[in-house]
């Protein structure tokens, strides 16, 4: 089983919360570690410097595909970021766990 990590940046914490329950509920996660961080960025032609919820969400390949479509349809900004990151190396007692999670 391939473990991967998708990411995404939310505006308050009410709106990452609620997703993230909802995801590891339906198990299409195993976990969503979320961290408040401060982004510095461009938009409509102004540059932004606003306070941001990273949401780290931990899956498996096979849920990649749900996961990010409900990340889209649920999303709160008109463009939001979903980045998928590679796991090249993993202890084998969180992979077990992950998997396990997710079925």
């Amino acid at each position: 089983m391939k473990p991967i990590i998708i990411l995404s940046t939310y505006p308050n914490k009410k709106s990452i919360l609620k997703i993230s329950n909802e995801l590891v509920k339906s198990k299409i996660v195993a976990c969503v570690n979320i961290t408040k961080i401060s982004s510095i960025y461009s938009w409509q032609g102004k540059i932004e410097n606003s306070s941001e919820y990273l949401a780290l969400f931990k899956t498996t390949y096979k849920n990649k595909k749900i996961l990010k479509e409900k990340i889209k349809s649920t999303h709160p900004y008109d463009v939001p970021e979903i980045a998928e990151l590679d796991i090249t190396s993993i202890n084998k007692s969180y992979l077990d766990w992950i998997s396990e999670s997710t079925n």
